[in-house]
């Protein structure tokens, strides 16, 4: 890889319920490409919001970095969110979070169909340039 992609790389990504802070579930040290499974306690489905804490490094200078996540149910996308963090410093560690508001609860699926159905696939930018692509496959316990 060169330029941004080399200097690019995520140490860490939490979610927490909005409302109390609770972590529900935190996963360190991201390969690229990677394809995580991430056991989160089907609770998770009762928050009204969903906090997602990333920590990320950049060796390079990123003008305007941005993510596309698409959450795929059995790989047809149902949901599609994009979040923009904007101009990046060359050197950095930083924090990036979002919250995530939940469906209406008449809206939700249940966690058993969910359950090891459900892949996150989250596709970070450089302007319109992919950098780093993550997916996890969510299983609730």
């Amino acid at each position: 890889m060169s330029g941004v992609f080399a200097g690019f790389s995520i140490s860490s990504i939490k979610m927490k319920d909005f409302e109390t802070g609770e972590v529900l579930w935190k996963h360190d040290n991201w390969d690229l490409n990677s394809l995580v499974e991430a056991h989160i306690p089907k609770s998770i489905l009762d928050c009204k919001a969903v906090s997602r804490e990333i920590h990320f490094c950049s060796v390079n200078e990123i003008s305007s970095l941005s993510l596309l996540q698409k959450v795929k149910l059995q790989g047809k996308v149902i949901e599609e969110w994009s979040f923009e963090f904007g101009f990046v410093i060359p050197n950095s560690n930083n924090t990036w979070e979002q919250v995530i508001y939940a469906a209406k609860p008449e809206e939700m699926l249940p966690a058993e169909i969910l359950s090891g159905n459900i892949t996150i696939e989250t596709i970070f930018y450089q302007s319109q340039e992919p950098i780093h692509t993550s997916s996890v496959r969510v299983f609730y316990d």
